[in-house]
């Protein structure tokens, strides 16, 4: 990523070229892209491309005034992050489910980020409604955020508190929020190329929740999040209060996406996959 592109990417979140790669920055950098680029699975629906690639996720971030999910969001910011003199690397999760199952290899990515300082932080910026900003990587006690009480644990049923939850590999981690267990994270280093199978699972097969829903959401100012899902807006204010509403008009869908998340559509999009095989 060159100096412009840089540019680019920092014009896009609203935030000042950093003058050092500090944990301070990195807060602000982490909190203004959840505010600015949706986390949106659009594409999928769209019949749109998605390739993890350096200038395809450039033209769709910055050029397109777009989203998208971990792989896009992550991979980008990782970029943007190492370009701006951070410690930078990709890591691989698997997402836990409603029933404490883990899912598929490369499932998730996350960025493990090294700041001046010398410390060490999990930054997500793909991962829809999470931690406002980067968890501390050594930390294990609770980490209050504005997104919900967070730890980060070493994995394995014990200290998971997930009778079942799958093996763990040697130093993986598991990140908990409100006492719930997110996804258990690898320690490995991975390349964004690793992740092209999981991104294809993800927008083609029936058991993908990508597959099976439509979402755009991103943080608010005022430290809440708004989420459409479909033709269903929900707006979550910083202090818990929700309101939901059901848009009644294609006019109304493509106004809000426009209006509040900042995306130009032509066409209002629609679940492709509404009968999931078992």
């Amino acid at each position: 990523m060159d100096s412009h592109q840089v540019d680019d990417c920092l014009r896009r979140i609203g935030a000042e070229r950093p003058q050092q790669p500090t944990g301070r920055a990195l807060r602000e950098l982490h909190l203004r892209h959840l505010q600015s680029v949706p986390f949106e699975n659009l594409s999928i629906h769209l019949d749109e491309e998605i390739l993890l690639e350096e200038e395809w996720l450039l033209d769709k971030v910055t050029g397109r005034g777009r989203g998208g999910f971990c792989y896009e969001l992550n991979g980008l910011f990782g970029e943007l992050l190492t370009a701006l003199g951070y410690g930078v690397e990709l890591l691989a999760a698997r997402v836990y489910d409603d029933k404490g199952r883990l899912g598929i290899p490369y499932d998730h990515l996350a960025l493990r980020v090294r700041t001046v300082e010398g410390d060490t932080w999990i930054a997500d910026v793909g991962f829809g409604a999470h931690s406002h900003y980067p968890l501390s990587y050594a930390e294990r006690a609770e980490q209050v955020d504005p997104g919900g009480v967070f730890r980060v644990a070493e994995a394995g049923p014990d200290a998971a508190g997930v009778p079942g939850g799958g093996s763990a590999g040697a130093g993986d981690l598991d990140v908990l929020r409100d006492g719930r267990p997110q996804y258990r994270l690898e320690t490995r280093p991975r390349v964004l190329g690793d992740f092209v199978a999981g991104a294809w699972w993800h927008r083609t097969s029936p058991l993908s929740h990508f597959t099976q829903s439509l979402v755009c959401s991103r943080v608010t100012e005022d430290g809440g999040r708004i989420t459409l899902s479909g033709r269903v807006l929900k707006t979550t204010a910083a202090d818990g209060k929700r309101e939901t509403r059901e848009l009644e008009t294609d006019e109304e869908v493509l106004t809000v996406y426009r209006e509040r998340f900042g995306i130009e559509l032509d066409r209002v999009p629609t679940v492709r996959n509404r009968n999931p095989t078992p």
